[in-house]
């Protein structure tokens, strides 16, 4: 959690609000505390291309994207359509009015506890906005995420987090790499949130760097280096980036099997991050300015030993350069890891202890009759 004030919230808000006209969206004017009402586009099954934007340049002559993308303004978009969404890209504008209220009160809950002398969710919970987009998923076409192989329904099953309902801990491997302040993983730490959305975006020649203000920085090589072997693996995996024109290309490889691709506070995602990962998945990203102030980001995420299918994301980022975050300094104060274990054990003791007592009298109360 930041020390982000209800001022900067409002501007990514109002940030967004620009971003939306990707989605030939007609907005309206807004009061500074409020995001500007979108009229929704009559085509609601047809996501625009990005658009031939000409960006400026690097000193050493390479697309600048440089700046501050934080994804909070989409932190109410869920991953995935409902079934009855069908193949729609936007909410129609009952819809749309309907979420907007929710984002509203979201919007409003920090400023509404701090006025009462309060700590809640409304201050932990950063979600400022969420757009007209049905889903963050454009493909499949449905948006929605395909079916686990047989392999990785079975692997999901079995896994092991503090988000599983009556599972009992003794050790560290029963939690997932969130819960131990490790990673998000990859390409989770590239979605919507709950809190602590911020990317930032530097470049220097030959590479470019994201810093996430959750638990990572990632170094994207833009000079021609190969991937080192297979063997070879980090939580963000080993990315290697090239520009084709005027988007930045990257492609993600030796991804540590461990974390889920799909952190389960990702709106509309799937519970318990238990999600399984193949030792051979990989990640395409696309960093696209569609404006000064708008980055279209597209993810391809390809596992075949655990999905049937390849599924894509994308989202327009609209720039909040005010957007503040420090030192994300979880696992100094992560004592919730110990405090699930002694109380599974505690909990186990005191189950077997009264079954040991409870054993000598069925006995004899069978030996009475």
């Amino acid at each position: 959690m930041t020390a982000r004030s209800f001022k900067h919230r409002v501007a990514g808000v109002l940030a967004l609000a620009a971003a939306t006209s990707l989605g030939a969206l007609s907005l309206a004017s807004a009061p500074a505390a409020a995001q500007a009402r979108a009229t929704v586009p009559a085509d609601l099954t047809h996501l625009p291309p990005v658009p031939n934007y000409q960006p400026k340049k690097t000193a050493w002559g390479d697309p600048d994207i440089r700046g501050g993308w934080p994804i909070d303004s989409l932190g109410g978009l869920p991953m995935q359509r409902t079934v009855e969404q069908g193949n729609r890209v936007f909410l129609n504008q009952e819809e749309y009015d309907k979420r907007e209220a929710a984002m509203e009160r979201s919007r409003e809950a920090a400023e509404k506890e701090t006025k009462a002398n309060k700590l809640g969710m409304g201050n932990w919970v950063e979600m400022t906005g969420a757009g007209a987009r049905t889903s963050l998923l454009i493909s499949p076409e449905n948006g929605r995420l395909p079916a686990l192989t047989e392999k990785g329904t079975a692997l999901n099953a079995a896994g092991r987090s503090s988000w599983v309902q009556g599972q009992s801990f003794d050790w560290v491997t029963d939690f997932d790499s969130w819960d131990r302040c490790i990673s998000r993983g990859f390409p989770a730490s590239m979605m919507p949130f709950r809190y602590n959305n911020g990317i930032r975006i530097f470049q220097a020649p030959g590479m470019v760097v994201l810093q996430l203000e959750m638990l990572g920085t990632r170094v994207v090589y833009t000079d021609g280096r190969p991937a080192p072997a297979s063997n070879v693996t980090a939580w963000m995996g080993e990315s290697r980036g090239h520009w084709e024109g005027n988007t930045l290309v990257v492609d993600t490889t030796n991804i540590k099997v461990g974390a889920a691709p799909i952190n389960m506070a990702t709106i509309g995602g799937l519970p318990n991050n238990t999600l399984p990962m193949g030792k051979d998945a990989k990640v395409q990203e696309r960093f696209t300015l569609a404006d000064a102030n708008t980055l279209v980001y597209e993810m391809t995420y390809t596992d075949p030993e655990m999905w049937t299918a390849p599924w894509t994301i994308r989202m327009d980022i609209p720039r909040n350069d005010d957007y503040e975050f420090y030192e994300y300094a979880c696992h100094e104060g992560n004592v919730q890891i110990r405090n699930y274990i002694n109380a599974s054990r505690v909990e186990r003791a005191q189950k077997a202890e009264a079954a040991s007592v409870a054993a000598p009298k069925a006995t004899e109360t069978a030996q009475k009759k």
